[in-house]
């Protein structure tokens, strides 16, 4: 039977769990409305009590979809970092924090950094099974925006060949990410630093954009990418080159001149051949090679702590709202307590009053229920562009079979608690019921 289970797909498996979730349920409706056709009495009770049924079921409503938004927000964030991440294999900078170097390089957040000088940046740029080896220059920005130095090898891996306009072909060109705040022709000055700090016109070169990259879904979207040459440049730094040789950009860089940098993102020209580099290039007292999909990893282990965390926090929270459904049940039932009174004084069978009263309930719950998923999948989209927007990584968090499955088995055991409520009625003399 294991067996059989695991060949299954995954969507078949979540398809028969949320099945199995919601068979409590079936059962119930099956046994109490077998012979019973309490519909029409339902429906007067629903518009009878319109207000008070809708306030109800807005409740649960808000209930289910902050739980449901809460957890399909941490697996889009979690989605959104690793596909921010995905062009990144290797970094290699000085020892130091895998942590704050992960989120300089590739979340494009300002830290202070060591450099790593030419002579090692020659020995990993000239390494055989090095294909790229893409020094990183920080500490400038533009309207908030980082103004990073680079490579051109490095822009063309990262848009993947598809730039619009072109690649500089000169020191001051620049190719702006596909959110930045500057288009192709517009020039610009960069501040040095970032932020409220930073020093407007502390660079007087200008610079021209030629060139944007498409969408990645990165930080990087947001920046401004120029020769690493011009950051030294405009820095009063030399420029990777011998002064006697003849102008250009980008490597091979002379070790003698070359200023330092404090990342070299690294592609190798296999996964086996990254290994070995990192291996090579982890070095205690000079280099720290390490990959971000791993440090990301180490991240999503304290945020799989985290998602604990929430889904009990959920949990308890719906055990709550649980009790205040149950207690709200019993209070909605007390409404129409004479009406139900009236039906037991005339004869109606007990099963069939349970079934009204279970049925007016389940339709709450139901209504309930399907509204908060709705209300789920919006939350879930507005926290997705407020977080993007503050983060500047894609986050595209949509309700899953998770979701589904957390909002099925919450409707389904209080489609079983709900007896309870029916059975008190029952319990309740019939004369006290017809004078109140």
């Amino acid at each position: 039977m294991r067996d059989l289970w695991l060949d299954l797909s995954a969507t078949t498996q979540d398809a028969i769990l949320l099945v199995a979730l919601l068979l409590p349920g079936a059962i119930l409706a099956a046994l109490l409305l077998r012979g019973f056709a309490p519909g029409p009495l339902v429906r007067a009770l629903l518009w009878r009590f319109r207000w008070a049924n809708a306030v109800f079921a807005l409740l649960i409503a808000i209930s289910v979809g902050s739980g449901l938004a809460l957890i399909a927000q941490e697996r889009g964030l979690r989605q959104g970092t690793a596909q921010a991440a995905d062009k990144f294999d290797m970094v290699v900078s000085a020892p130091g924090s895998e942590l704050t170097m992960m989120l300089a390089a590739v979340f494009l957040q300002a830290t202070d950094a060591p450099l790593l000088d030419g002579e090692t940046y020659q020995e990993i740029a000239t390494h055989p099974r090095v294909k790229i080896a893409a020094p990183l220059a920080f500490g400038d920005s533009y309207e908030r925006a980082p103004v990073v130095g680079t490579i051109a090898d490095f822009v063309t891996y990262l848009s993947d060949g598809e730039i619009e306009g072109r690649m500089w072909t000169s020191t001051f060109e620049a190719v702006a990410g596909a959110n930045a705040p500057a288009g192709i022709g517009d020039s610009f000055v960069p501040a040095h630093g970032h932020g409220d700090s930073a020093e407007e016109g502390a660079h007087g070169d200008a610079f021209t954009v030629v060139g944007r990259l498409p969408p990645t879904g990165s930080p990087w979207d947001n920046a401004i990418l120029i020769p690493v040459e011009a950051v030294w440049a405009v820095h009063g730094l030399a420029d990777g080159h011998a002064p006697d040789a003849e102008s250009r950009l980008g490597p091979p860089f002379d070790a003698r001149y070359f200023p330092g940098t404090p990342a070299v993102v690294v592609r190798a020209e296999s996964l086996g051949a990254t290994y070995a580099l990192r291996s090579e290039f982890t070095r205690d007292a000079e280099t720290m090679a390490f990959f971000p999909g791993a440090v990301l990893s180490d991240l999503y282990r304290i945020m799989g702590d985290v998602r604990q965390a929430m889904s009990a926090l959920t949990l308890v929270t719906q055990a709550l709202v649980a009790i205040s459904v149950l207690l709200g049940l019993f209070i909605l039932s007390r409404l129409f307590r004479r009406q139900l009174a009236l039906l037991r004084a005339l004869g109606a069978p007990p099963r069939f009053i349970m079934a009204v009263i279970w049925s007016y309930a389940a339709a709450l719950l139901a209504a309930g229920t399907a509204l908060g998923i709705g209300l789920g999948y919006l939350t879930a989209a507005v926290l997705s562009r407020v977080v993007t927007a503050r983060t500047d990584i894609l986050v595209q968090a949509s309700l899953g079979w998770t979701e589904m499955h957390l909002a099925a088995g919450f409707l389904s055991a209080m489609l079983v608690l709900s007896l309870v409520p029916a059975w008190s009625v029952l319990r309740a003399p019939v004369l006290s019921g017809l004078r109140s």
